[in-house]
């Protein structure tokens, strides 16, 4: 059996702020379903510290700066049913705001710091620092666990290991760039600063660490892998990826129907589920309510749960809300993030408050009620590795509006003629990325739901669909065994 180390910096329930602590908290049962032994390293951040029980301590880390102590503990969380690693260092993770940055939204200073000893934790344990268990294959989740891939490459050369690393991008995007000065306190051999190791264009990039020196990489939809060998979506890392195209795997996320479940959500006015929908209306009139919205069945509600940020393709919104208020549609908004996109929704819902209204900050379960309760769910993102908002939405019979693109053009089913006759409609896919193809989606919707049989139709084929763990969990697991055999 692979024995698996999961590195993670957010772990959902405990500590979340995207879709990367929704991954991270489903994938370790899969895991174990699929024949794997996996077991998770986390940061001590105070919910997962305040959390863990049965701990013991397993061995220290020694910091490769002068000040500070960290340690490798291990116990269980409530949820988890494997053991589970704490890199306890207090001066790095004992912090208010979220796991990045302070409460006013500043990246901490110190985050080279702080995540290549998460990097630097992972190369430990698979050196075998713990007695009782060593990992086969260490698997780093984003660019704040990169660094365990070059960490144990390091490893690897000096022999203190045999493990295989593999390294998954949630969102190229993102990619942890530092000042070149900061390599000094990573950890890493000298000779890892090089084109063919972290250095990006004069700066250090966790994110390339990973790239370069994990033994497989994977990302979460097959398009994504793709669509980041490209210039448009490559960040500057697309040649990099071309070359290591034979060991880049796209595997789309998937869904913990345990959680998100309109049969069993507790969190929702009424329970329902594909073969008997009626209670989806009175969530709707309870999400209307807690809105401060009219409550009128025969109007769709279009709900947004989301970063605000240009990424996720809201100015495509702003500049056509005037054709879904004429429309006749409501739009409830929950999410924060950008101030300029913050503010405009917030006028939106000032100017027209019948029709518009928001929530600001990430609340979960809100987020749960907005699914159960809208009619449409809109993800018209710039570009989206795989994106859980829409697979949320098809799930809770929210019909998903999406640009095709990424994990989003995988997952969505247009509206069109031939699909409405096969079946296999389960939502509105648009192309181009312009207000112009947003419309068109937006028409489209509201034609559909002018006529109730066909959109109860596409609503049921959306809520049969099921994009669960067990088939990705399988490829992961097939990756790890390759590798362990190699």
């Amino acid at each position: 059996m692979t024995r698996v180390l999961q590195v993670s910096a957010e772990l959902f329930p405990l500590l979340k702020t995207g879709g990367l602590a929704d991954v991270a908290g489903a994938l370790p049962a899969a895991l174990m379903a699929a024949g794997a032994e996996p077991r998770l390293l986390v940061p001590g951040f105070p919910a997962i510290r305040d959390a863990l029980n049965h701990e013991c301590a397993v061995a220290p880390v020694a910091l490769p700066w002068s000040e500070g102590r960290a340690a490798l503990l291990r116990g269980r969380l409530p949820g988890f049913d494997v053991p589970v690693y704490v890199l306890d260092a207090p001066g790095l993770f004992d912090r208010p705001g979220n796991p990045y940055a302070d409460a006013a939204g500043v990246a901490y200073a110190d985050n080279h710091r702080r995540f290549a000893l998460l990097g630097l934790a992972a190369a430990r344990l698979a050196e075998g620092v713990d007695p009782s268990w060593r990992p086969d294959i260490v698997h780093a989740h984003d660019w704040h666990a990169g660094l365990a891939c070059a960490h144990v490459n390091a490893s690897r050369s000096r022999r203190r290991t045999e493990a295989r690393s593999v390294f998954t991008v949630h969102n190229l995007a993102y990619q942890g760039l530092f000042a070149a000065d900061k390599f000094s306190e990573l950890g890493l051999p000298p000779t890892h600063y090089a084109v063919e190791g972290l250095e990006f264009y004069g700066q250090v990039s966790f994110m390339k660490a990973g790239l370069q020196f994990a033994d497989a990489i994977t990302t979460v939809s097959p398009t994504y892998a793709k669509e980041i060998q490209t210039a448009e979506q490559g960040c500057g890392l697309d040649g990099l990826l071309r070359h290591r195209a034979g060991v880049l795997h796209g595997i789309l996320n998937g869904v913990d129907y345990g959680i998100w479940s309109p049969e069993n959500d507790h969190a929702i006015a009424a329970r329902f589920h594909v073969g008997d929908a009626s209670g989806k209306a009175a969530c709707k009139a309870a999400l209307q309510r807690e809105f401060g919205l009219p409550v009128t069945p025969d109007v769709p509600v279009f709900g947004i749960v989301s970063r605000l940020t240009e990424q996720k393709g809201l100015p495509l919104v702003l500049e056509a809300l005037n054709d879904l208020i004429d429309a006749g549609g409501q739009l409830v908004i929950l999410g924060s993030g950008d101030a300029r996109l913050d503010a405009a929704f917030g006028d939106a819902a000032a100017r027209h408050p019948a029709q518009i209204a928001r929530r600001t900050g990430m609340d979960e379960g809100l987020a749960h009620r907005i699914y159960a309760g809208s009619d449409v769910v809109l993800v018209p993102s710039r570009f989206e590795p795989c994106g859980l908002t829409q697979l949320y939405g098809l799930s809770y019979g929210a019909l998903p509006l999406v640009h095709r693109v990424g994990g989003l053009g995988d997952t969505v089913v247009d509206t069109t003629l031939e699909d409405l006759a096969a079946g296999t409609a389960t939502g509105f896919v648009f192309n181009a990325f312009t207000a112009d193809a947003y419309r068109r989606a937006l028409r489209r919707a509201f034609a559909l739901w002018s006529r109730p049989e066909y959109w109860a139709r596409v609503r049921k084929a959306a809520m049969g669909q099921r994009f669960g763990w067990d088939e990705a969990a399988q490829r992961y697991v097939e990756i790890y065994r390759s590798l362990s055999q190699s």
